[in-house]
């Protein structure tokens, strides 16, 4: 089976092109999806968080994402701590679902992760789908998705990872800046590629 990277910066319309693939499809393995599984009530993840983070589970014994929040933010030594705790897990959820997908004879799926390139995900993958976006397209929809102001959005885009910095690892790019039946005929297109690519 082929595993194919699905990555772009935030607000580029990652989720757009996920979706789309997911209609024409390919099966879609979210990072965001298995990241909240592997910190569900009960898991193990949960209890080493809990002890690591007092106080970031709430009284019904799911995780208290906001105060998590609080603690890592603009914390570097916090969120690398949290990471240890969560990301060998997650990669290894990750290569579980690969290969059950593999198993069942699926010749291409999608692994959606926003962190791809900066956690170094994209190696071992045979290849990745870069979203991208003009940096005031990004602004102007943080914006009105989130109600940020610009300085707001302009450094939640700085935080991550430059769309420039990421080309150099895509194999494809999908160029989100216009308009949406623009977006959906390069998926379409790239859809229709990765199918007679072949296992």
């Amino acid at each position: 089976m082929r595993l194919i990277g699905l990555t772009g910066g935030i607000a580029t319309g990652k989720s757009t092109v996920s979706r789309r693939l997911a209609e024409r499809g390919f099966p879609i393995i979210d990072a965001d999806v298995v990241a909240r599984e592997v910190v569900a009530k009960g898991q193990p993840a949960l209890d080493e968080i809990a002890r690591r983070f007092p106080g970031v589970v709430a009284a019904d014994g799911t995780l208290d994402r906001k105060a998590l929040g609080a603690r890592i933010f603009g914390d570097p030594a916090e969120r690398a701590a949290l990471n240890a705790i969560t990301h060998p897990r997650i990669r290894q959820a990750v290569l579980e679902k690969s290969i059950a997908l593999a198993e069942a004879g699926t010749p291409v799926a999608i692994y959606d992760s926003p962190l791809l390139i900066e956690n170094r995900l994209h190696e071992g993958l045979h290849g990745v789908i870069l979203v991208v976006a003009p940096p005031e397209v990004q602004r102007a929809r943080l914006m009105a998705r989130d109600g940020l102001s610009a300085p707001e959005a302009d450094a939640r885009i700085a935080a991550q990872l430059s769309l420039a910095e990421k080309r150099p690892f895509a194999t494809w790019l999908v160029d989100n800046g216009g308009s949406l039946e623009a977006t959906l005929a390069q998926v379409d297109a790239l859809a229709s590629a990765l199918r007679l690519e072949g296992p």
